[in-house]
């Protein structure tokens, strides 16, 4: 497993974190290292642990062995000087319902004690929440609560978020629109992100490195490299007749495989950039494909494939 080295200069730092419930056990050594302007995925099914670790980072609730620290300073009762600095949110988001949206994120002004007046203005606009500014916020769709909850974490401009599933509820021309902020944040205003989801197709779109978590285990540390040789392309090339199509990829010098549904498989990256190539390849021969696709790695395959292998060695190590 990939771990990141520690870091003096680290933003966020775990070490040996537990936290049970009488004979639950949700949090079970968690060790991390989140560097300055990293995104950071913190993965795992429901349930396994990631809104506890989160509280745990926030001061929510007291772990019962480890430490937590932010900026290197260590989470403890009664410590403050941190939280200027922190963004977060956490499950569903809150809201007074009787105010507007815009009450709602004067109240978060004043309590954050900003002093630019605008503030509320701008972070409206920024997450897209005009039309929606003068209802109250219990009128407001699971999407727009969902904006409403980011906006009040972004509103005094931290230079670390803490987001618990900041995707839920939104629809897709949404999700793209917090992926494109949360990315601008991080690459050009170096703002540090730790987020959780339990869907990992959306986090590798988005994190430098991802964590998966698994009944409160850290059970596997990947970067955005080694997760996009998870997401390995390949072409994949149907035709009638596959003995004489082999035949003709072979004399070009193509390496094929073939899968169980009898598809012909092609990985050199050179030849899926150029699916066409092969097309006017096979067509010219008299062997025309009936379909040539290039198809992406299933990572959801792979991420519960992660997670029933450590579910068999956790039951074969009991």
């Amino acid at each position: 497993m990939s771990v990141a080295k520690d870091n003096l200069n680290a933003i966020i730092t775990v070490s040996g974190l537990i936290k049970h419930y009488k004979d639950l056990v949700a949090v079970n050594n968690l060790s991390l290292c989140i560097n300055p302007g990293e995104i950071y995925g913190f993965l795992g099914l429901n349930g396994a642990g990631k809104t506890t670790t989160i509280r745990m980072l926030l001061g929510m609730i007291r772990p019962s062995a480890g430490t937590v620290s932010l900026f290197g300073t260590r989470v403890r009762p009664g410590q403050r000087s941190i939280w200027t600095q922190v963004g977060y949110m956490v499950e569903t988001p809150h809201a007074y319902p009787d105010l507007t949206v815009r009450e709602n994120l004067e109240v978060i002004r004043r309590l954050r004690k900003i002093k630019n007046t605008n503030a509320v203005q701008e972070v409206i606009e920024q997450l897209g929440l005009t039309y929606e500014a003068e209802k109250r916020t219990g009128d407001l769709s699971l999407g727009n609560a969902q904006r409403l909850g980011l906006a009040k974490a972004f509103i005094h401009h931290p230079d670390l978020l803490i987001l618990d599933e900041p995707a839920n509820g939104l629809d897709p021309a949404g999700i793209v629109e917090i992926r494109n902020l949360l990315r601008n944040l991080a690459e050009k205003h170096d703002v540090t992100i730790f987020m959780s989801s339990h869907i990992l197709s959306e986090v590798s779109q988005l994190a430098m490195r991802i964590g998966v978590l698994h009944k409160g285990r850290l059970i596997k540390e990947l970067n955005a490299r080694e997760l996009e040789e998870q997401e390995q392309k390949r072409l994949l090339v149907d035709v009638r007749n596959r003995t004489i199509a082999l035949s003709i990829l072979e004399k070009a010098g193509i390496k094929t495989s073939l899968e169980d549904n009898n598809s012909i498989i092609i990985k050199d990256k050179k030849t899926i950039e150029h699916p066409d190539r092969i097309a006017v390849l096979l067509v010219n021969a008299k062997c025309p494909p009936t379909r040539l696709v290039v198809e992406h790695g299933d990572l959801e395959s792979y991420f519960l494939d992660l997670v029933v292998r450590k579910g068999a060695d956790d039951e074969r190590n009991s």
